[in-house]
């Protein structure tokens, strides 16, 4: 059915150059899609019924499945009283689905002696197994660039998670998790040797290839390694920063620890990049916010000024408060998400920088809530500082002077913190 790669065999092909003429192609990493000689070949509307994953069980074991196993997979968490019934149901949709395709005639499968079978005339490539043919004949290997070679092959074929639309069921999640296990093991192999060898063009195209399927697993600090080895520092400071705002902005969750060092390790690869004091000074001088009001940072960047505020302690000579600003649905109820959330976000940042001065400093901690650092401020006026933010913060909407909680923390008095201020809404 699939090419059966051996070490004696033929060098191993890519997807990039694979022969589709004739071919039945599958695509089952990334997204299910199935053509035939080039053309896309449909099976109805929907896409995750029990027919499709009939087809799909048939596709992946070329040598069979039995149909105890896919009465289990497809109907083992119960609620039917004749599960049998229903796959025959299945199995009789999907002949119907095969028929009326834009395939040629052909008996495509058979259900003989309780195994279910794919039995098509026709050739048949399905990424995921040459994806898996690869992996182990790379591990066979034991001359490294051939090996390399072998791996980048499998890679290839790799464009995302195992049947990413029937991520719920149980027999898919086991071979995702297996399957991206090997990918990456398999990219974190030839990265470093493309590292090793200095082949920073191709360390930066796998590394975002990579960034592109999964964007929150690290794969970026590849690609700013890449780029500082070819002298585009400026460049890889741009990863950074497109880096931190899909972490801080797009992830619809509260910054974690994990995530949080992930950053730090992402800015660290900076230290050691040569550059000129005149640059250097612009660069810091330069704002891309408007220069009136609070100043707006990133959260590596705000962590950074609260540490260095904590150290100095008592050198600063005022007192130094911390607010934690989250949005509301006007009921105490955190909002967690929608178009509603980021206009109100939006506003809330710019309610905060016209209310407070310069010497201020906020930023986004996550998509309902914002982080202020107060300096110079005491207990008497943060409830104006807060009045204020709400006054700005809902002059087009008088609602949402509900809508937002405010607590409050002295940053750098370690006796006061156990004195924290709760404003409640504003």
């Amino acid at each position: 059915m699939t090419r059966k790669y051996e070490v004696s065999s033929k060098k191993p092909v890519n997807r990039e150059s694979c022969d589709t003429e004739g071919t039945l192609m599958v695509q089952m990493l990334g997204g299910f899609a199935v053509s035939y000689d080039g053309r896309d070949i449909t099976f109805g509307k929907n896409r995750i019924s029990k027919s499709m994953q009939i087809l799909q069980l048939m596709l992946y074991n070329p040598d069979g499945i039995s149909r105890t196993n896919v009465v289990d997979l497809l109907y083992g968490r119960g609620g039917l009283s004749d599960p049998s019934n229903n796959l025959r149901v299945a199995v009789y949709r999907l002949r119907k689905l095969l028929a009326e395709s834009e395939l040629p005639q052909d008996d495509y499968f058979s259900t003989e002696n309780g195994v279910f079978q794919w039995t098509g005339s026709i050739p048949v490539c399905v990424d995921v197994l040459e994806f898996q043919d690869l992996i182990r004949l790379a591990s066979e290997e034991k001359q490294i660039d051939r090996r390399v070679a072998i791996l980048e092959c499998a890679i290839s074929w790799y464009r995302g998670d195992f049947l990413p639309r029937l991520s719920g069921e149980d027999w898919v999640i086991l071979e995702t998790v297996h399957h991206k296990k090997k990918y990456e093991d398999a990219l974190e192999e030839v990265l470093e040797y493309y590292r090793e060898k200095g082949r920073y063009e191709d360390m930066l195209k796998m590394a975002a290839e990579a960034s592109s399927i999964y964007p929150f697993d690290e794969w970026q600090t590849y690609k700013i390694d890449a780029l500082i080895g070819m002298g585009r520092e400026k460049e890889a400071y741009k990863v950074y920063e497109e880096t931190a705002k899909i972490f801080i902005e797009e992830l619809d969750v509260h910054p974690s620890p994990e995530m949080e060092e992930h950053l730090w390790r992402l800015g660290s690869r900076f230290t050691n990049v040569p550059q000129a004091i005149k640059d250097i000074k612009g660069g810091l001088l330069q704002e891309k916010e408007a220069e009136n009001g609070a100043y707006y940072c990133s959260l590596p960047s705000f962590i950074d000024e609260y540490r260095l505020i904590r150290r100095m302690g008592e050198r600063i000579g005022q007192p130094v408060y911390l607010m934690l600003c989250t949005l509301t649905d006007g009921k105490g109820n955190p909002l967690d998400s929608g178009e509603k959330l980021l206009k109100m976000s939006e506003q809330l940042k710019e309610a905060i920088r016209m209310s407070l001065r310069k010497g201020d400093t906020y930023t986004q901690y996550s998509p309902n809530q914002l982080l202020v650092l107060l300096i110079g401020a005491n207990e008497e006026n943060i409830e104006l500082i807060a009045e204020r933010i709400t006054k700005n913060f809902s002059a087009d909407h008088k609602y949402w002077k509900n809508c937002v909680d405010y607590y409050v923390t002295s940053a750098i008095d370690a006796e006061d913190e156990g004195r924290n201020i709760i404003l409640g809404r504003g």
